[in-house]
């Protein structure tokens, strides 16, 4: 493509001004900065984009590989475009908006606002959500801020420092998030640096960071320094990478150096070593103070003393000694009680119409709004990308309007499950490349959470030998290059499921062992951290046996579960009469379904701060849930009442609640309810957290008279049986 095009006027026109319902955020202040990124945001739009020279070229404005439109990279023209192909042209602000199906002239406070939030702006000051008032409105405005970028330059976090009266504080943003926290993990400063290092000196703060890297030097820092959690942050960027850590020169800087050199030999870098401060400097010394003191900081990181650590060729080894001694938290689980963990594998397998994708896509709807299901609990709303290979378009819309979904539930995971109509590649090169661009594209930052395949038998892929998923070494081969490497693409630390079919099961391979039913098992249960099994037991009953096979965790007990009402729900494993078919035991099960509807519904309103009497309850409820009418849930409310699964408080003042109105019992409780309690603020970190108070009764229904008696031990619940 030829330097000298002859650009038209169309970046002519003044600036727009957003309107003043946007304060905080200036047009023109903000085109500059994002011109100063133009190279990171081009990338960011147009994956497939290329740089030629002093021009970016791509496609089209849908960013298909190409180079019909041409973006100019440095001087005057910096940001203008035009798409030879369409004859449309604009400026940097233009071209975003078309790559966003945005109209840059009527959508313009939209246009910024979005373009802002990519370059990490959120004025902090007056950053708020309905829940709460924003943190930091006592504190002025910001001394000192430090960006926090990855290693493509894209924006992860800022911190925030403010002058106050009782000295210096810090406050970080978590970009993606929008909120006012630390990112989870914490990333490390300066990465993109640090990707050309083979040498990277660890100090602590930002602005020793900062006085190195002015001397040329590629330093880092994790947020917070010496006061940042080891085990909380991402040290992945120092993998196999040379570390200088130099601390400052006080006990709290040679500790937090330890511990940052244990974690650093257990995260894979080359070596370890711990810069020795002069003796003759000050109390609490820094590169900082060094850099400001005009020493010439090159030749003093050669020379001085240090203590030197290496980290182990080959695969990490740890003593019993250095496990026993670790008392850093878990990771958690993407799905507990350990069935996925970060970086682990489901294979789910299921006999053709046991009603494996049905059971499939309710999972998969409950996690990814955050709720728990059949005991299976995500510790937050999963971000879930659904590789679905065997229905159409169409009929899959059917199946997902026909399942009887809670209404909250769908709600909660509208937009965090992302599912495609039926696939027709297999997960060859070509099919790769297709697959991977739209996972990028369903889920840009944050990345996904669990990538899931749906069967993999219509899209595998054994290798140059052209085995099937029979053959082990080809199953092998599937997982390794191929799942693995679609994961890996966008998130190492993502979970997979993969949706398998399985012969009927014989009771003879229940007995011995029901996982052998799985194509190409052998290499399946070398490989994967968990297998559920979904099988009926017996084809002339409806119900299903779901089997686990953990690695990384404690056995699960099996469950016998069937669908009620439309809805998925466990079954009592040892009553034979749930599963039969007469109108009688169906109604048994239909009442367990209601309790254990009716006990959470308490249990999820008072972590909002809503809590009920029974008459609120069930006027609140009425028609939802599947829980019938205003007089059925008061009746269902009495029995449960009356075998100790509710029982009641009445001392609502205690928790800065109304006080009750013309109420026999009082305000519903179950066992472990909890109210949200109020905020507070680590001043060291700037976390914000929110502690939770237990509700505890103070009355329960006495199940002989009927009558409201006082509660004994607030901490002691006995269960009746229901179907008593």
């Amino acid at each position: 493509m030829a330097d000298n095009i002859v650009w038209l006027d169309f970046n002519d026109a003044p600036d727009q001004e957003i309107s003043a319902t946007e304060p905080g955020f200036d047009a023109k202040e903000l085109k500059a900065r994002l011109l100063d990124r133009l190279p990171e945001a081009l990338a960011w739009l147009f994956p497939n984009g290329k740089t030629r020279g002093r021009q970016f070229v791509i496609g089209d404005l849908q960013g298909n590989p190409g180079k019909s439109l041409v973006v100019e990279l440095e001087g005057p023209k910096a940001g203008m475009w035009i798409d030879f192909a369409t004859g449309e042209s604009g400026d940097i602000f233009d071209l975003w908006a078309a790559s966003h199906g945005l109209d840059s002239h009527r959508q313009f406070p939209d246009l910024v606002r979005k373009i802002a939030r990519w370059l990490g702006d959120a004025p902090p000051a007056t950053v708020t959500s309905p829940s709460r008032k924003p943190p930091v409105d006592d504190l002025g405005p910001w001394s000192a801020k430090w960006d926090y970028h990855d290693g493509e330059g894209r924006l992860i976090a800022c911190v925030y420092r403010y002058d106050t009266e009782d000295g210096k504080e810090y406050r970080p943003w978590d970009v993606r998030e929008r909120k006012m926290r630390a990112p989870n993990p914490r990333p490390l400063y300066n990465q993109p640096r640090l990707l050309l290092a083979d040498e990277v000196v660890l100090v602590e703060g930002e602005k020793a960071a900062d006085a190195l890297i002015s001397q040329g030097i590629a330093a880092t820092t994790a947020m917070n320094g010496a006061n940042a959690p080891v085990d909380k942050t991402d040290w992945s960027p120092l993998k196999d990478k040379r570390v200088l850590i130099w601390p400052d020169k006080d006990e709290a800087g040679i500790q937090y150096a330890e511990r940052a050199r244990d974690v650093l030999l257990r995260s894979g870098v080359a070596s370890v070593a711990i810069l020795e401060p002069p003796a003759d400097k000050p109390e609490k010394w820094d590169a900082a103070d060094a850099v400001a003191e005009k020493m010439d900081v090159t030749d003093f990181l050669q020379s001085a003393p240090r203590s030197e650590a290496h980290s182990a060729p080959g695969i990490p080894v740890f003593s019993l000694g250095q496990m026993l001694a670790d008392t850093s938290p878990m990771p958690d689980d993407l799905i507990e009680p350990r069935v996925l963990t970060p970086g682990g594998m489901i294979v789910f397998g299921g006999a053709p119409k046991v009603g494996k994708s049905d059971f499939l896509l309710t999972m998969l709807t409950h996690m990814a709004a955050g709720e728990p299901f059949l005991e299976l609990n995500p510790p937050r709303p999963l971000r879930i990308f659904y590789l679905q290979a065997e229905v159409q378009y169409h009929y899959l819309r059917e199946r997902f309007q026909a399942m009887n979904l809670p209404k909250a539930v769908v709600r909660k995971a509208a937009g965090n499950l992302k599912v495609t109509p039926q696939l027709k590649l297999v997960f060859n090169d070509d099919g790769m490349a297709v697959v991977l661009t739209a996972m990028r594209k369903a889920f840009t930052e944050p990345p996904l959470d669990v990538l899931v395949i749906d069967p993999i038998r219509n899209v595998f892929d054994g290798g140059p030998e052209g085995a099937s998923e029979n053959d082990n070494n080809a199953m092998l081969f599937f997982l390794r290059e191929r799942v693995e490497q679609l994961r890996d693409a966008v998130n190492p630390e993502a979970g997979i499921i993969l949706a398998h079919h399985t012969k009927k099961i014989s009771k003879k391979q229940v007995e011995e062992d029901p996982f052998l039913a799985l194509s190409g098992a052998g290499s399946l249960r070398g490989y994967y951290t968990t297998g559920m099994l979904l099988y009926r037991p017996d084809e002339s009953r409806t119900d299903r046996m779901l089997v686990f096979e953990l690695r990384n965790g404690p056995g699960i007990a099996t469950k016998r579960v069937d669908k009620s009402g439309g809805r998925w729900v466990e079954l009592d494993p040892h009553s034979e009469r749930l599963v039969n078919q007469d109108h009688g035991e169906r109604l048994d099960a239909e009442r367990r379904r209601k309790r254990d509807v009716i006990l959470q519904l308490i249990f999820d309103e008072a972590s909002e701060c809503r809590v009920y009497t029974a008459n609120q309850f069930a006027e609140s409820f009425e028609g939802k849930a599947g829980l019938g009418a205003n007089r059925t849930i008061n009746e269902r409310l009495a029995v449960l009442a009356t075998k100790g699964y509710i029982k009641f408080f009445r001392n609502p003042e205690d928790y800065g609640l109304p006080p009750l109105t013309r109420s026999k019992f009082g305000y519903l409780c179950v066992e472990q309810m909890a109210l949200p309690g109020k905020e507070q603020i680590d001043t060291d970190t700037g976390e914000i957290t929110r502690s939770c108070l237990v509700v505890k009764p103070t009355h329960y229904k006495c199940p002989q008279t009927g009558a409201v008696l006082p509660v004994e031990n607030p901490d002691v619940w006995i269960y009746h049986e229901e179907d008593q």
